[in-house]
């Protein structure tokens, strides 16, 4: 028996030191518990050990549920986003302001070609040619030439001459998808 209460009074002595080097002054429940079950007045047996770890690990759960709560309460709030429909702000006519946003692009100078037709050359046979040589191109006579603009294809037209100048007549303009399709 003198074992016993020599073992508790350890108990005790251990408790109360880990308080003071812990500096909490025993604020967490299993160090109350442990101390209160190993205290010699605080005992009352296997019962009294088993309510206070009870009470103890109640409390742990209790803190754990109350954080699953307010996680649970943010991700719903996080997931309840509300943004404006803009459809119909999209498909309403704007009063004249389509064309006040694009008059500073109206003076941006492009570079305009037509293409009569293409080949490849030799360096040899580059070099070869003078004046009154002929370049074979890989157009027919009559086909249509091909408008660039800023070195996109645009347009085919047919030549014309003008105050003794050539020009090009638009005879077909070549549609967004077409356009498209040339880029890949």
């Amino acid at each position: 028996m003198a074992d016993d209460i020599d073992q508790d009074q350890l108990a005790a002595e251990w408790a109360a030191a880990l308080e003071e080097t812990d500096g909490s002054g025993g604020a967490d429940p299993f160090e109350q518990a442990l101390a209160a079950a190993s205290s010699p007045s605080g005992g009352g047996g296997d019962d009294a050990l088993a309510e206070q770890w009870a009470a103890a690990l109640a409390g742990e759960e209790e803190t754990a549920v109350k954080k699953e709560r307010e996680q649970a309460q943010l991700a719903a709030k996080s997931r309840e986003a509300s943004f404006k429909d803009l459809t119909q702000d999209a498909r309403a006519p704007r009063a004249d302001t389509g064309r006040r946003d694009l008059d500073f692009i109206l003076d941006i100078p492009l570079d305009v070609s037509a293409e009569l037709g293409r080949t490849k050359l030799l360096i040899n046979e580059l070099l070869q040619l003078g004046q009154g040589s002929v370049i074979e191109l890989n157009k027919l006579a009559g086909e249509p030439l091909e408008i660039y603009v800023n070195g996109k294809l645009v347009a085919r037209g047919e030549a014309v001459v003008i105050n003794e100048k050539f020009g090009v007549r638009l005879t077909d303009i070549i549609s967004p998808i077409e356009r498209v399709k040339q880029l890949g």
